[in-house]
């Protein structure tokens, strides 16, 4: 897929396709781990007493492996799995045995399946790592080739004539059906809150205008003065309405119902601009179409968070919303010359941030969130073709 570029010099504040800020790298193995001073032993008995302690690491490293809750397993600098704990083997059907020797590959997801060794060797000759010493979320294939969604942690372990890298990983198939569900409960009320305000206050705000145009109506006659602050709150009262439904419409937006997302986001701009008083402008130069609707909410909604941000955090004065699409899926960027983020922004304490990170989860994309140097933000999010749920593909 073909992806914007971020502005040179940019800092990363979310990137959910390599994780940020999670893990770390293992330091190096001590040679001489837990072992206590001794008084002077013979050549035999030094040699007795190492290997002793050595069967007692390896047992105490078994055990921790063997108990784990979370699948543990390691490979070698060409991505060859040596070790796969119990825990594993539960979470991915296979037994020990059948994927000992083979690639990490046939625990891989599309495109981090074709793309692994390229990582490694990258890591290899470069010392850059985009995994290593990195939390993310990202999906995982099981023996039967059910896809899940994981949270994996990976580590550098150097012993003394090489390296080897662990994985721990934790199956979230669990966590994520509970975001969906709190995500779809809150979409309803939405919803619900929209067309109560469309079909419930707009209603009556119709009748406080055509009331305050009759009453003009009997003023005029004996008091013009009266009777033009009657209209005054009239318009007063016709504008509340037309404030009211653009807000109705954003909490439940029909557009993207019956035209789809291009259009619905067409439509936000517009609103927006309206709305707020603010430049917001809509690129899509040709006609995008995703039959997804459950998805096309999910991309809705962030862009519609993002844009909601550059208002009120950064006082944004121009936003701009881009989409596109290619053979892959779609391409979604939103940019503002607002505030932007405090320099000692983390990420991590945004409610906004947050969803919109469940969001773009749901549908297996990945959502990047950057400061621009000469000011403002850019989100980008990507969500494969026909994505609809990703959780056991």
């Amino acid at each position: 897929m073909c992806r914007p570029h971020a502005p040179s010099g940019s800092r990363v504040i979310i990137d959910t396709a390599i994780g940020i800020g999670f893990g770390q790298k293992m330091a190096d193995i001590p040679a001489k781990s837990g072992m206590k001073k001794t008084k002077k032993l013979s050549g035999a008995g030094q040699l007795a007493r190492s290997e002793s302690a050595v069967r007692d690491r390896e047992e105490r490293l078994r055990a921790i492996l063997e108990t784990a809750v979370e699948g543990i397993i390691t490979i070698d600098e060409r991505g060859t799995i040596e070790s796969f704990n119990p825990a594993s083997e539960k979470i991915f059907g296979y037994q020990a045995a059948e994927v000992i020797g083979k690639n990490i590959r046939v625990l891989m997801s599309t495109p981090h399946r074709e793309q692994h060794d390229g990582y490694l060797e990258n890591y290899r000759h470069t010392g850059h790592a985009k995994i290593i010493g990195i939390g993310r979320e990202t999906f995982a294939r099981k023996k039967d080739g059910t896809l899940f969604p994981m949270d994996l942690s990976v580590s550098e372990v150097k012993l003394s004539d090489r390296r080897i890298f662990t994985g721990f990983i934790r199956d979230i198939t669990e966590r994520k059906r509970l975001e969906k569900e709190n995500l779809e409960i809150s979409e309803r009320e939405q919803r619900r809150i929209g067309q109560d305000l469309h079909d419930g206050l707009c209603q009556h705000l119709a009748g406080i205008e055509m009331l305050s145009q009759v009453l003009a109506q009997k003023l005029e006659p004996h008091s013009p003065d009266a009777a033009a602050r009657a209209t005054g709150i009239a318009a007063a009262v016709r504008e509340a309405i037309s404030q009211t439904r653009l807000l109705a419409r954003g909490l439940s937006p029909v557009t993207l119902e019956s035209e789809g997302l291009m259009s619905a986001l067409a439509e936000l701009t517009v609103n927006t601009e309206t709305l707020f008083r603010v430049k917001c402008t809509f690129d899509c130069p040709e006609i995008v179409k995703y039959n997804d609707h459950a998805a096309a909410t999910h991309l809705f909604r962030i862009v519609q968070e993002a844009v909601s941000n550059a208002i009120k955090h950064g006082k944004a004065k121009h936003i701009s919303v881009r989409l596109r699409a290619d053979a892959d899926g779609l391409s979604l960027q939103v940019s503002d010359d607002g505030a932007g983020f405090p320099e000692n922004f983390s990420g991590g304490s945004g409610m906004g941030l947050r969803i919109m990170q469940a969001r773009i989860g749901m549908v297996g994309g990945s959502l990047r969130v950057e400061q621009i140097p000469a000011g403002g933000v850019m989100v980008i999010c990507h969500a494969p073709k026909n994505s609809g749920d990703s959780h056991g593909r």
